[in-house]
């Protein structure tokens, strides 16, 4: 492993575990076992290296998902017809488990992702929701064509359901600490990602449900940043 791929896993860790703010350029080196001034040679700066560590997951995840979904798109304008639900879903799902990763690399970086919408500091999900935004447009037009029933907000927080189902399916599948929970089970990436896709099928054709209205009776509709 070169040296850059050393910063970038001791960085992807430490943005994981204690935090993007709380975690300062003088652990990453240490923990990365190099100086400061390869980091900089490398990176430039804390926030270059939190884009790179985004960056070397999500791009190659989202160029594939992009592939797919607009070729789903494509047939679907060719023959007139809504698209299909579940492939919509899987191409979505199945880049994360079958980008030739190992599953347990992606274990803190789903982590740092739950923490891009929990803590206080928007650096992260400014920078995640950046990396997103193609994929998050492509799939909501698509969505909103399958499911023609549901209107726009309730396919946004469907969207980000199947989003945290993802993100927990990865998680618990990767972290031997949930061993206790998982028993004797021994599931297997393609099993898993059936389940998640007929599970988020289910979920996503249900009969629409009253959503929050403001104003004259209009729907409102929530946007990404």
């Amino acid at each position: 492993m070169d040296t850059k791929e050393e910063i970038l896993n001791a960085a992807e860790v430490l943005f994981a575990r204690a935090g993007y703010h709380a975690s300062s350029m003088r652990a990453i080196t240490e923990s990365a076992g190099v100086n400061l001034a390869l980091v900089n040679y490398h990176f430039g700066s804390k926030e270059a290296l939190l884009e790179a560590v985004i960056a070397r997951r999500l791009r190659p995840v989202n160029e594939l998902r992009l592939k797919r979904l607009q070729e789903i798109r494509n047939r679907s304008g060719e023959r007139n017809i809504k698209p299909d639900l579940p492939e919509i879903l899987r191409a979505y799902i199945e880049p994360v488990f079958g980008n030739g990763e190992s599953k347990k690399d992606w274990v803190d970086f789903t982590n740092l992702i739950g923490r891009a919408f929990t803590e206080p500091d928007e650096t992260v999900q400014k920078t995640l929701l950046r990396h997103m935004k193609p994929v998050n447009q492509l799939i909501l037009d698509l969505l909103r064509d399958a499911l023609p029933g549901l209107s726009g907000e309730e396919v946004f927080w469907r969207y980000h359901f199947l989003i945290g189902a993802l993100g927990l399916a990865i998680r618990i599948h990767s972290n031997p600490g949930y061993g206790r929970l998982k028993k004797n089970f021994e599931t297997d990436s393609e099993t898993l990602m059936g389940m998640l896709v007929a599970f988020a099928t289910g979920g996503m054709e249900t009969t629409g449900s009253q959503v929050s209205r403001k104003g004259k009776g209009q729907v409102t509709q929530p946007r990404f940043a």
